[in-house]
């Protein structure tokens, strides 16, 4: 036998002379096994011969019968199991490789990506804070006690986080929860507030469509005892003005009750234990056909047939104020008392809305559920229209419905929780609220896509003027001015360089959009002035070094 060193070594020599010939490969390890070499030294010419190829292979019979009578298969079994443990210690130096990805659901943002979301952003604060909310922040986690039980069958999306040792966990699904945990917990009964923020769901994702696990919500909420319908008015008044200010394209507003489906469910045989789980599946009805939905309602669900045609024949309808008069007057659905309030409250929405002037975008929609199991009263969603909002309107009863859209996504949803402020509560007092929630990464995407293909170029940075010069030696000069303008408000570049030419700085200001350079020369610093530059006309004026803030900010005010 050779002893243990002695099999080391012909091991670690063995795999490193893959690259000799294969007659040398050969030779070595004949030389070795008609010395009695053991089973190892034929492992290690099969780790050779896999890593040469065939030209070792031919001494592999000879082997096998001087070896120690393992078999071929044996021997690779062997041979894979070495070449595990060789992985596993070249992963301890460090230099393993993996692959640099950001996690599914999620993505990066780029300079120009971040300064289309940012505009849209403050399109969004300023609609909040023109309607007169605060805003306030919660933890981006929250006990899990407190998210469980609040969204149907959507609960199952919620982020759980391992149990450190502490408290249950898990990140927040919405800011509508939270918001009303927050409201309970520091007995708050009227607020009108605003909240953008992350939040986190594992969903299946839809990147190119705005569906994320990690992205953020844009919520706007009033609680309190109010009047019926005018704070509910208002937020469909907030959606509209923020959908036509972003010129996404058409858009369609629906609305429905809560109480209306519960009513409609239970006039046409429903389980009341069942309301909820055939509400969610009435909310499938913007993503799949009824015959799919009424398979869903009848097979899963185990409604009957006829309960699930009878219900197919009230999602069907949508309209305006005339649809509400005529629910209000249909035999089966005028027998249930939360379905004529519902139809009540929706009147009178329409009636705010009219003097709002957004009935053309505004829709009663039956189909419309929206399966959140805290709405307690009137519900709607903003969707974008491929063919658009139907031209054939009544200008008091809203859109009319002879002729078909085709949607394109949500945007925007919301409604009224009245009983959700309660559910933490130890008293159980409630809280009215209502509120609306902007999907602000699907307009993300659609601006992205608009960017893609509009001649526009996109800015990245908010720079009014860039500080150059024409000569050398002039860095002090540059960065004094620098300071003034900072100084006095004006958002200004300077290069780091001591010497750059006047053509890169001119360069530098072409590609990232900055409107006017301000440059210093010997004789400009002589004279008292700076030469302005306007980089899209290439107009060159002299202005006076005590005028130069006033001039910059006034050709500035509209960048």
């Amino acid at each position: 036998m050779i002893p243990a060193d002695g099999l080391k070594l012909i091991f670690c020599f063995g795999l490193n002379i893959f690259c000799w010939s294969g007659a040398c490969v050969s030779f070595f390890f004949f030389f070795f096994c008609t010395a009695k070499m053991n089973t190892l030294g034929l492992v290690t010419l099969r780790v050779c011969a896999g890593l040469m190829g065939r030209r070792t292979l031919h001494v592999l019979p000879r082997l096998q019968r001087s070896s120690s009578g393992m078999t071929i298969p044996q021997i690779d079994e062997e041979v894979a199991r070495l070449l595990q443990l060789k992985a596993q210690l070249d992963g301890d130096d460090g230099k393993q490789t993996f692959v640099l990805k950001t996690p599914k659901g999620t993505r990066d943002y780029n300079p120009k990506q971040m300064a289309i979301r940012e505009k849209v952003f403050n399109t969004i604060f300023n609609c909040f804070k023109r309607h007169g909310a605060e805003t306030i922040d919660t933890p981006v986690f929250e006990l899990k006690e407190t998210l469980t039980g609040k969204y149907g069958e959507d609960s199952k999306l919620i982020y759980d986080l391992k149990d450190q040792g502490g408290e249950l966990l898990s990140l927040r699904y919405d800011l509508t929860v939270p918001f009303a945990r927050y409201l309970a917990m520091n007995k708050i009964t009227n607020i009108k507030r605003y909240h953008i923020a992350k939040v986190y769901r594992r969903d299946n994702p839809a990147m190119t469509r705005g569906r994320y696990r990690e992205f953020y919500q844009c919520d706007f909420d009033i609680a309190g005892q109010y009047d019926p319908m005018i704070p509910d008015a208002e937020c469909l008044k907030i959606v509209h003005e923020i959908l036509s200010e972003l010129e996404l394209g058409d858009f369609r507003i629906k609305v429905n009750d809560r109480r209306i489906l519960d009513g409609m469910f239970a006039v046409c045989g429903v389980p009341d234990e069942k309301f909820r789980t055939v509400c969610s599946t009435v909310d499938k009805l913007d993503k799949l056909p009824w015959e799919e939905v009424k398979n869903e309602m009848v097979k899963e669900k185990g409604l009957p047939e006829e309960v699930a045609d009878q219900i197919g024949g009230y999602v069907s309808l949508q309209g305006g104020m005339d649809l509400v008069e005529r629910l209000l007057e249909d035999p089966k659905l005028s027998k249930s008392s939360d379905a004529v309030a519902g139809l009540k409250d929706i009147k009178q929405l329409f009636v705010y809305l009219q003097l709002f002037r957004i009935t053309d975008k505004v829709a009663f929609d039956l189909s419309l559920a929206r399966g959140l199991d805290y709405y307690t009263g009137v519900i709607y969603e903003a969707i974008l229209t491929q063919a658009g909002v139907p031209q054939t309107q009544d200008p008091q009863n809203g859109p009319g419905v002879e002729e078909a859209s085709v949607s394109v996504g949500s945007i925007a949803g919301g409604g009224r929780y009245d009983g959700l402020v309660g559910m933490f509560d130890p008293k159980g007092r409630k809280v009215p609220c209502v509120g609306v929630s902007i999907g602000i990464e699907r307009i993300f995407s659609i601006m992205e896509q608009k960017a893609e293909t509009s001649a526009e170029k996109v800015r990245t940075t908010e720079t009014q003027v860039m500080v150059a010069s024409a000569q050398k030696n002039l860095l002090e000069e540059r960065l004094k001015l620098t300071a003034e303008l900072w100084d006095a408000g004006v958002k200004a570049e300077v290069m780091y360089k001591k010497n750059p030419k006047l053509l890169s700085q001119l360069q530098h200001c072409e590609d990232t959009g900055i409107p006017l350079v301000a440059i210093l020369g010997e004789q400009e610093l002589k004279d008292g002035v700076v030469k302005l530059r306007n980089v899209t006309t290439r107009e060159e004026l002299n202005i006076p070094r005590d005028s130069l803030i006033e001039e910059i900010k006034k050709r500035t005010a509209d960048c």
